[in-house]
């Protein structure tokens, strides 16, 4: 029998341990230095499955996500992401399995990943879970140099090279939080031979997560998440969330990264469907005004059974 959620969310307590904790990143964030994730995005409090596959085991539902982010519009070359996960449950053994693909280009350069995972949850004592995962799969990296000026030896070779992947994930989760460490892409050999060798998307990343949800009134529900990513040689990186749900459909949020950027976020449930839009921009002195080239992101997904998405699913 899992716990009642809605008494222990109408506790204001864990309210306030969010909020101090969001501070307490906020203010520490700010002396962190812009970095280059293998992969990031804004709405990663609604799909953090491809940051940790053991989120997955938090809904008993299959569903298929996709995501496309630009950055940066009005830049020639700008990146741009596209990124794809489904997973089934497998409730016999209270687990389940997935596939998640991932493409990512900037200018002449591309990267496609895909990878498939299997996750298990343990039960703890009532109300509480251990959940672990594993995923495999390759990383494929592209640099059509040849395409700059096909005419001069210096960009005559393109680079290309594939090579395995692998991670884990380990979570700690309620029915109303969760707390998880994952190493979803395990660098071991290096990956081009052109501007990515000291390119930080092929040196493994640590990401620490967590969130919860907690009961405004009757109609509002509140959600706080971080995402802190850890890169050898680099200070780490931290997102921070809120996000206010109303009646379950309308979600209106802002997020916070430390490399001084920030976003609006809406999101809609509608049944099966959710929907949901970020917009991104710089925060410091001398971009805070250039919304022509800020981050367009924009996120789908379907929920196979089980009702419409909630926003008690974290």
């Amino acid at each position: 029998m899992m716990p009642d959620r809605n008494k222990i969310c109408n506790n204001r307590k864990p309210l306030l341990i969010a909020l101090g904790l969001c501070l307490i990143l906020l203010v520490a964030g700010n002396s962190a230095l812009a970095q280059q994730q293998s992969f990031n995005y804004t709405q990663y409090m609604d799909n953090l499955t491809p940051f940790n596959p053991a989120y997955s085991l938090l809904d008993k539902a299959g569903s298929i996500n996709t995501l496309a982010r630009r950055q940066w519009v009005g830049i020639n070359g700008a990146p741009v992401t596209y990124l794809i996960n489904g997973n089934l449950p497998i409730e016999s053994i209270n687990g389940s399995a997935g596939l998640m693909v991932f493409n990512d280009q900037v200018a002449i350069e591309r990267q496609t990943e895909a990878n498939v995972y299997f996750a298990k949850g343990i039960q703890l004592d009532e109300g509480s879970y251990l959940g672990v995962s594993i995923n495999a799969g390759f990383r494929n990296y592209t640099a059509n140099y040849s395409s700059l000026d096909a005419a001069d030896p210096t960009f005559r070779n393109d680079v290309r090279g594939t090579k395995p992947n692998m991670g884990f994930g380990i979570m700690y989760y309620t029915d109303w939080y969760y707390l998880g460490v994952s190493v979803p892409e395990l660098t071991i050999t290096s990956l081009g031979t052109a501007s990515v060798q000291d390119n930080t998307n092929f040196r493994t990343h640590y990401y620490f997560s967590g969130a919860m949800i907690t009961n405004v009134n009757e109609e509002i529900k509140f959600k706080p998440a971080t995402l802190i990513s850890y890169v050898r040689g680099l200070p780490l990186t931290a997102d921070i969330s809120g996000i206010f749900y109303m009646k379950g459909t309308l979600g209106l949020g802002v997020n916070y990264r430390t490399d001084k950027t920030m976003s609006g976020i809406l999101t809609v449930n509608m049944n099966a469907f959710h929907v949901g839009y970020s917009y991104q921009f710089g925060t410091s002195s001398n971009t805070f005004g250039a919304f022509n080239n800020a981050t367009h992101e924009i996120s789908l997904s379907y929920r196979f059974g089980r009702g419409a998405f909630d926003p008690k699913l974290l």
